[in-house]
């Protein structure tokens, strides 16, 4: 991670992991409680959050094969309590795949997330791309017993309370969860912040870094809505950053990590622009080029070929879009 020391501590619930500690303070990677009444659940790769109080509330439910785990996790530190709300940033499969399987577990519970999002998980094509992708994050899946993992398929779910931008959810004891609208990784996403506790449930409109410290630039469908995105959150007071995959930003690493995906995504943008020129605009020779430099050389896990391909086209589509090298969704020759 450049700059910071790493320490290995021990580590609770089921997936072992470190806690990175220096000058940029605490970057956290491992399940388990991260401070307080916060905690990081399942598997670091694809996590679930929970924020215990008078409502206990759950942020994102990830793959489907990982629901046993999830549960376990949220009753080991709710006891017998239920917890009240799911709270979803959007509806891909590794973000909301868990989310029947958990809402049979704890009937009471209620699934807030977008309109949009409501709109999407209805679409069979979605829904069928949810199940192909979910059966092959399930094979890459380490760390986890495989008696742990289910391997019943995705399963289409009902969102109960649509969610605004601005919205406030009171939680009891002075404690609120602040809807926050940051389209541009896609159209239904939505970050969540708890103000009192200085928490921000960002996922993919943060940027993703990856197990080596690379910050993944995640629009997918519209690059400026992203950065706008992007600089506000880094804008508001944070003490606690979660991003979509792998690491919990604590302390001074939230400044440092938001520089770093900030500089990322025009670094991104720039190279996509220059590969798109040189290649002449082909959108599939520049997603080969990119693809080398960015995923086929990262260890495990990372996510699968075909959900990573599928992101990326629509990225430099999009930039392509943008220099006027598509119409119509056709690449001009």
């Amino acid at each position: 991670m450049g700059v910071v020391k790493v320490r290995i501590i021990s580590y609770t619930m089921h997936v072992s992991g470190d806690s990175f500690h220096g000058t940029q303070g605490i970057i956290f990677n491992k399940t388990g409680r991260v401070k307080d009444d916060f905690y990081v659940l399942g598997h670091t790769w694809m996590p679930s959050y929970l924020l215990d109080g008078p409502r206990p509330v759950i942020f994102e439910s990830g793959l489907t094969c990982l629901g046993k785990i999830y549960e376990q996790d949220i009753r080991s530190v709710l006891g017998n309590r239920q917890p009240e709300f799911l709270f979803l940033s959007h509806v891909h499969y590794d973000h909301c795949g868990a989310t029947s399987y958990l809402k049979n577990a704890f009937p009471s519970l209620q699934v807030a997330a977008s309109s949009k999002a409501a709109q999407i998980i209805k679409r069979p094509t979605a829904q069928r791309l949810m199940k192909t992708l979910s059966k092959k994050a399930a094979s890459l899946i380490s760390g986890v017993p495989k008696d742990n993992l289910l391997t019943e398929p995705f399963k289409p779910f009902t969102i109960d309370m649509l969610l605004t931008d601005g919205q406030v959810i009171e939680m009891g004891e002075g404690g609120s969860v602040h809807v926050l609208a940051t389209p541009g990784h896609t159209r239904d996403l939505l970050s969540y912040y708890i103000p009192e506790k200085r928490i921000l449930i960002a996922t993919e409109a943060a940027g993703c870094a990856d197990r080596t410290g690379y910050v993944v630039t995640e629009f997918l469908v519209d690059y400026e809505s992203y950065l706008t995105g992007l600089k506000r959150l880094a804008a508001l007071d944070i003490e606690i950053l979660c991003q979509g995959h792998h690491f919990v930003y604590v302390g001074a690493a939230v400044k440092e990590f938001f520089a770093r995906s900030l500089n990322s995504a025009e670094t991104f943008r720039a190279r996509v622009e220059e590969l798109l020129r040189a290649e002449g605009g082909s959108v599939e020779r520049v997603v080969a080029r990119i693809k080398a430099e960015e995923h086929d050389m990262k260890p495990l896990p990372k996510q699968p070929e075909k959900a990573y391909l599928l992101n990326l086209r629509a990225r430099v589509s999009h930039l392509a879009e943008r220099m006027g090298y598509i119409e119509g969704h056709r690449v001009k020759a």
